[in-house]
């Protein structure tokens, strides 16, 4: 299996309104390290996984509406808890809409939330 790994960060606020969350069911801010890994069973005809810039640009693309925002305030999340897991999922899916033409394999994004803590979702891009 080859993969390409790309990273990018984002900062965003958001409450998470269960009383799972603790504490954080209050406003609070969150700083993600954000990888997404593309991989491949094989090369394509260039000998690559991705265009290394093609992946960098969907990453900052799916990125940029998040960024700096109150999650809380956006239309798209009304009512959603934007847990670590849920955006792992929402930047995956956002990605593989923008590359599913010109890449096949699987996409893993990762989110760290901290040095201690992160989550990932995977799945086939189709």
């Amino acid at each position: 299996m080859y993969s390409v790994i790309i990273r990018d960060h984002m900062m965003i606020a958001h409450s998470l309104n269960s009383k799972a969350f603790g504490p954080a069911q209050k406003l609070h801010g969150a700083t993600y390290v954000v990888d997404a890994e593309f991989k491949s069973e094989k090369l394509d005809e260039n000998s690559i996984v991705i265009d290394i810039d093609i992946a960098t640009k969907e990453l900052q693309k799916a990125l940029a509406p998040l960024k700096y925002q109150n999650l809380d305030g956006l239309e798209q999340f009304n009512g959603t808890l934007t847990t670590t897991e849920f955006l792992a999922k929402y930047v995956h899916d956002t990605i593989s809409q923008a590359v599913h033409s010109s890449f096949s394999g699987d996409l893993k994004i990762t989110l760290g939330e901290s040095h201690v803590a992160w989550a990932t979702y995977e799945a086939s891009v189709k």
